[in-house]
């Protein structure tokens, strides 16, 4: 007999989202986490750590530097509540260039956790040493299973040990480029269902090592937005947005509008766009056909030409190369206008050092575009991590930008190394399978992108 709808993780939590808060009886078992702890962003004065707990509760950390146990240091306590969906966002005052062991307490007490809680301040490099080199992941679609809501047959999410291969790479940080959780149909029309989705994904048993090591930093796409292919019409946008806002620990938010922002690290600059906030619909054939809309790519042009970084890192949902225009396809080709006036502002302002990272397309690939007189546009795409891959139905797409070889079909991440001295950084690519196997290399050196 199928289980009735109601009966779903934190439920007693959507309940109280929606009839209000209630207290606690003296004798109930003591708060827990749910979530985390997940590290955010990191600067060279201070480190954002995440966390959600199943009912109201005190939270903070203490945290000392390793080799330097005895100093110990303390976050100020941050009262979980319905109105953070439980959530508590820690911030610890640190010195550059630092590693971190941290514990977390709930109501006084310290949580044991049986795997590492560690995290890292930036280097203050600049006119003192070369940049340090460093390691990160990126990846997309992640598709969480649970059985009473999914459509019938098949799971289509699965094999989530890929989370423990990324893991092992030890990478200093892990960009998520979007559909990092999937809405369903019994989700995006109700506040309850959009946080509960985001709860029940970020709970997930073989995700807590990742997000107690490794900085985390994200954007969205349509899944973790609204409905598959939504846009700028989307009826609960505004509380999607204040839902990513809270559970995920950029450095900022609305740069240019929407989920918006940037960050570095070392001497790289990533810059996080929003794909759906002010997106046209697809099938929009009259004028304002907008993907990023004015505001925000006058923000990102405006940023490039800003950035001094020899890598800067256009992180986006949607395919920028591959020409498909098909119905069903939601790459920027659709949006040419736009794209061209992006890609004529890059030209003519002379920017270098452009890189798309991209994901969508449940297959990884990378695509290049030779530029007259100027250096090739690269677009690596990263898809999925455990989301349903696209196998071989998507290997003889008419994508003419393709390099040879670096299609792939199955669940997948990407490992990045930036090395080097200044003047002479080098970008090395890993395409792991979801066993962390190398399926291709590429290296790209900073002085390719002049």
């Amino acid at each position: 007999m199928k289980k009735p709808f109601i009966i779903r993780t934190q439920v007693l939590w959507a309940l109280l989202l929606l009839f209000g808060n209630q207290s606690h009886p003296q004798s109930e078992n003591p708060a827990r986490i749910l979530a985390g702890p997940m590290l955010g962003y990191s600067t060279m004065t201070e480190v954002a750590v995440w966390i959600q707990t199943d009912r109201a509760a005190t939270v903070f950390m203490e945290y000392a530097a390793i080799g330097q146990p005895d100093i110990s240091l303390k976050t100020d306590p941050v009262k979980t509540s319905m109105d953070s969906f439980y959530t508590a966002l820690l911030i610890a005052h640190v010195s550059e260039g630092q590693k971190y062991i941290y514990k977390i307490f709930i109501d006084g007490k310290h949580v044991e956790k049986d795997y590492p809680l560690t995290f890292q301040s930036q280097s203050l490099w600049q006119h003192r040493y070369d940049a340090p080199d460093f390691s990160f992941v990126i990846g997309s679609c992640n598709y969480v299973n649970e059985p009473d809501v999914d459509r019938p047959g098949k799971p289509y999410g699965g094999e989530y040990f890929i989370f423990d291969k990324i893991f092992n790479d030890h990478p200093d940080f892990m960009v998520w480029m979007g559909d990092n959780t999937y809405l369903r149909e019994v989700d995006w029309n109700s506040k309850s269902g959009i946080v509960h989705r985001y709860s029940h994904t970020r709970s997930l048993k073989e995700l807590q090592p990742l997000l107690g090591s490794v900085h985390q930093y994200a954007i969205w796409d349509d899944h973790d937005y609204g409905p598959n292919n939504s846009d700028r019409s989307y009826w609960m946008k505004d509380f999607s947005l204040e839902v990513f806002k809270t559970f995920w620990a950029n450095p900022n938010y609305g740069a240019g509008g929407g989920i918006s922002g940037t960050f570095f690290w070392n001497d790289a600059q990533f810059f996080l766009l929003d794909n759906r906030w002010f997106r046209a619909p697809n099938n929009l054939i009259t004028d304002n056909r907008e993907l990023l809309g004015e505001q925000q790519l006058q923000w990102l042009i405006d940023a490039l030409c800003t950035s001094e970084a020899p890598f800067k890192f256009v992180v986006v949902g949607g395919q920028v190369l591959n020409p498909v225009v098909e119905d069903w396809s939601e790459n920027y080709a659709k949006y040419d206008e736009e794209r061209q006036k992006l890609f004529n502002a890059i030209r003519e302002n002379d920017i270098k050092g452009v890189f798309f990272l991209t994901g969508d397309r449940h297959f990884a690939e990378l695509s290049k575009i030779d530029r007259n007189g100027t250096y090739p546009f690269y677009d690596l795409t990263v898809s999925a991590l455990t989301a349903g891959p696209a196998g071989e139905k998507s290997l003889n797409e008419a994508n003419p930008f393709r390099v040879d070889g670096t299609y792939y079909g199955q669940r997948n991440y990407a490992l990045l190394n930036i090395t080097g001295p200044r003047n002479d950084r080098e970008l090395s690519i890993q395409l792991k399978n979801n066993q962390g196997e190398v399926v291709w290399e590429k290296s790209i050196n900073e002085n390719d992108l002049k």
